[in-house]
């Protein structure tokens, strides 16, 4: 199953012109910078943006074509948009209900306590919109999305209006939330770490076009796109948790390519880790080290380079000694460096990294 759209916009000044096809579940990230049409892109999606000539398929219903366009309230969507659109006379219970007594009880797919549960909302049900945070209140605005069981889910950059605190206090609702549903979930955003540690798919759309599609880890190492050539720019890569070294503090987390050591994180065994690579954080050696203070040293393969700058340059590293299926790292490093080292592709190195971010 997946979902279809065609969407096209015109207001004069800027266009929209958007051709998208998405898996059926995960998080599925619109990414660029502000202006890029993000916004008007999931709307039109909604059926709040006029858009004609334009289509939309979800699982092989037509919302969208040339012959029907069904009306927002039609669409099986949940929305949550910046603004926190709580009624402000309604209890949190109370607004969980407003959409839910509007559905047919064979439709309610979800129950009303699983939304409850994800976002650790239990124990505001009884208060007011006045009486909640605003990390409080946009979690209890997303549980609302979900009470009426829609068959997709459109979150329009939900923490843009947060600070850095409420962000980190609510972002691991948002990751449950990911993780536990199956609902195909859209998430439009312009902050990179959001995007990271959520969005299992990506969509990257500047001045109205999309310039790439893939999977989230495929297009933040991707040395052609912007996100690559960034000053922060990142590697993403998936582990899990194999125990603790109780002795020096550490958690342990297998990969593809080896094992990472970390600080000491209170996570179960088992646990699916992502962690964040930042280029800059990765150099490179021919030989492997046999006295340094960096724990996480991985053998492995150059297989593309791309300037950086005057004096910088990227280097796409495939990790492990087996480098057929191992995880990608980026390493930003001095161009007379690469010179010294002779850095082409297929050369084998050995990757330090002196520091990787816990996503999670």
């Amino acid at each position: 199953m997946s979902i279809e759209a065609h969407i096209q916009v015109d207001r004069g000044a800027f266009q929209l012109n958007a051709t998208l096809e998405l898996p059926a579940r995960g998080v599925t990230a619109i990414f660029g910078p502000s202006g890029s049409g993000k916004t008007t892109l999931l709307r039109a999606l909604a059926g709040l943006e006029p858009c004609p000539g334009s289509s939309v398929t979800v699982n092989g219903t037509a919302w969208q074509n040339a012959t029907e366009c069904l009306a927002p309230h039609e669409r099986p969507v949940g929305l949550v948009f910046q603004e926190r659109s709580l009624f402000e006379h309604l209890t949190v219970q109370a607004n969980l209900d407003y959409g839910r007594q509007r559905i047919p009880e064979a439709a309610r797919t979800i129950p009303l306590d699983q939304p409850i549960e994800l976002l650790g909302i239990g124990s505001l049900l009884n208060r007011y919109p006045h009486q909640l945070s605003v990390g409080e209140q946009q979690r209890a605005a997303i549980a609302r999305a979900l009470a009426v069981c829609p068959d997709w889910l459109l979150l329009d950059e939900p923490l843009a209006a947060l600070d850095a605190a409420r962000k980190r206090e609510i972002l691991p609702y948002l990751e449950s939330l990911c993780r536990e549903t199956d609902l195909p979930i859209l998430y439009v955003s312009h902050a990179r770490e959001e995007v990271a540690q959520l969005a299992d798919h990506l969509v990257l759309l500047d001045n109205g076009t999309i310039t790439a599609t893939g999977t989230a880890i495929e297009l933040f190492a991707r040395l052609d796109l912007p996100l690559a050539r960034e000053p922060d720019s990142a590697a993403i890569i998936e582990t899990t948790v194999a125990g603790h070294d109780a002795t020096f503090g550490l958690t342990l987390l297998d990969f593809a390519g080896g094992q990472f050591q970390v600080t000491h994180h209170d996570l179960p065994a088992n646990t699916p880790v992502r962690l964040q690579v930042q280029a800059s954080d990765v150099s490179l050696t021919l030989e492997r080290p046999t006295q340094t203070s960096i724990l996480n040293v991985f053998p492995a393969e150059v297989i593309e380079l791309a300037e950086a700058g005057p004096a910088h340059v990227l280097v796409k590293l495939i990790v492990g000694s087996n480098n057929d299926s191992g995880p990608i790292l980026l390493a930003r490093i001095t161009r007379k460096s690469a010179e010294q080292l002779a850095l082409q592709p297929g050369r084998a190195v050995h990757a330090q990294i002196k520091s990787a971010a816990l996503l999670n």
